[in-house]
């Protein structure tokens, strides 16, 4: 029985290319719910940025898991629900702790503590974290269905030479 063969080289890149335009409508919508969220917070509330930070990113993960389970990887394996959702905590998580260490060092390390700077600094975590998570959810947590191939096509040589009908039949199950 022959392996499947792999897609070419085009088609592969354009079904990638597809896949992070669905990543990037998806994660735009977070990133509105995330800086949304924040600005909201640190303008109505006393919450310092980090925490401010970590409650948006919250918000925007639930967001974010909704829209990738059921627009951009709803076609990928839906074996373990639990298996994914762990997956795609501990992945946010760890996005999330990149994105705010990078607020941290800005707002607590060097003193750069006004709205813009926050969001500035904010905005930066979150491109080098959104690179992590792409990466992690394609790799790990929705997960590509194996291809299947047809099967393979016998096709019987009959007397007739090259005009002949030929009749393709799928092979029988080899006998042990």
């Amino acid at each position: 029985m022959s392996t499947p063969k792999a897609a070419p080289l085009s088609e592969r890149f354009r079904g990638l290319a597809r896949e992070a335009v669905k990543f990037g409508a998806v994660g735009g919508l977070g990133v509105l719910v995330n800086f949304g969220v924040f600005n909201l917070l640190r303008s109505t509330t006393d919450l310092q940025t980090v925490r401010a930070n970590v409650i948006a990113i919250v918000v925007a993960i639930v967001t974010n898991y909704i829209g990738f389970r059921y627009f951009t990887y709803r076609d990928r394996d839906l074996g373990s629900r639990r298996r994914e959702m762990i997956l795609f905590v501990l992945f946010s998580a760890i996005g999330m702790v990149i994105e705010s260490g990078v607020l941290y060092v800005a707002t607590y390390g060097f003193g750069l503590d006004s709205s813009l700077q926050n969001n500035v600094f904010k905005f930066f975590g979150m491109a080098v974290a959104t690179v992590f998570r792409f990466w992690s959810y394609r790799t790990w947590v929705f997960k590509a269905l194996p291809t299947t191939a047809a099967p393979s096509l016998v096709v019987e040589q009959r007397d007739g030479g090259a005009d002949a009908p030929v009749t393709p039949r799928t092979p029988e199950p080899a006998s042990n």
